[in-house]
């Protein structure tokens, strides 16, 4: 009966025996892996994390400039904001440990709040014949779009199933963070209308026309919103 190992004799006469072609290949593949774990362990290990000389190159092409807007408002105040997103995603009839996902998420942003001035006209300005006393009216106060802040925000755990691990090694972008990032936004946002931002840009831009116009002669300045 014939197997796979063979044996050579080596130079003392006795018979070693030779491990099957088929099995190179199985070693060599278990010698990347073990240094592949190996790495992304030795960052866990403080010390060693430089053992293989990482080193970071920034290959970025220039910026360019898409296109110019105008704007016609004030930015009167700005909020910022914190929020701790707790996002759980479940597979039926799939235990946690196979499928599923939870990320804890600190998402740190800001909110401007506005009052636009492109739409005041010629009736929104009342004046006096002396020119010392002077009405404007301006529409209320506007939110601007919460914008999250990549040095503030970070992911303080991620917990993934099985497969949702090895659909990773497949991705051109594991492990991604855009829903916890629109999910953070739509909370900030939420809590930016819950604020006073916009009474304060309000206040904000009354002090600021009534002292301009104070210094061009006028004494008597009144601001309203409609």
């Amino acid at each position: 009966m014939s197997t796979d190992v063979t044996t050579e004799e080596n130079r003392n006469g006795t018979r070693a025996s030779r491990l099957p072609r088929w099995s190179k290949p199985l070693i060599a593949l278990a010698a990347v892996l073990a240094l592949l774990f190996l790495g992304s362990r030795l960052d866990l290990v403080p010390g060693l994390g430089g053992l293989f000389g990482e080193e970071t190159h920034d290959r970025t092409g220039p910026t360019l400039l898409e296109s110019i807007q105008d704007l016609d408002r004030y930015e009167a105040a700005s909020g910022n904001f914190q929020v701790v997103v707790d996002l759980e995603k479940d597979a039926k009839y799939l235990p946690d440990a196979i499928r599923g996902t939870r990320t804890l998420y600190v998402g740190a942003g800001t909110v401007s709040a506005y009052v636009d001035f492109s739409g005041i006209g010629e009736n929104s300005v009342q004046v006096d014949k002396e020119r010392t006393s002077a009405t404007i009216r301006l529409p209320h106060a506007q939110l601007g779009k919460p914008a999250l802040d990549p040095e503030r925000s970070y992911a303080v755990s991620k917990q993934r199933g099985l497969l949702d691990r090895l659909g990773d090694l497949f991705s051109d972008n594991p492990a991604d963070e855009r829903a916890v990032n629109q999910l953070a936004a739509r909370h900030i946002g939420d809590a930016a209308k819950d604020s006073e931002l916009t009474a304060r840009a309000e206040k904000n831009t009354t002090s600021m026309l009534q002292g301009l116009l104070r210094s061009l002669g006028f004494t008597d300045v009144k601001i309203v919103y409609a």
